[in-house]
């Protein structure tokens, strides 16, 4: 436990970034997993599921979750997928 004003605050601060950024990248695999079983299963929302499974990924690019390489792998891998 952190004795320091300035490390107490910064506890704090990382504990709640850390909530946020495991809530967006859990939302991001969720948006993917929905999208692979309707791509699997052939729903008729495909296209809006890759759409939001996208979204989600480049949020959580722009926010620095993860990397721009990663990014456009798994995008590629969904228009793949889609494709079929």
């Amino acid at each position: 436990m952190p004795n320091i004003e300035s490390a107490i605050k910064r506890a704090r601060t990382s504990e709640a970034a850390n909530a946020l950024n495991s809530s967006q990248l859990s939302a991001m695999r969720t948006a993917i997993k929905k999208f692979d079983q309707a791509a699997e299963a052939g729903d008729e929302n495909v296209t809006e599921l890759y759409q939001a499974a996208t979204k989600a990924i480049d949020m959580a690019e722009t926010k620095g979750l993860i990397h721009k390489n990663k990014a456009n792998r798994d995008k590629s891998r969904l228009s793949k997928k889609i494709a079929k």
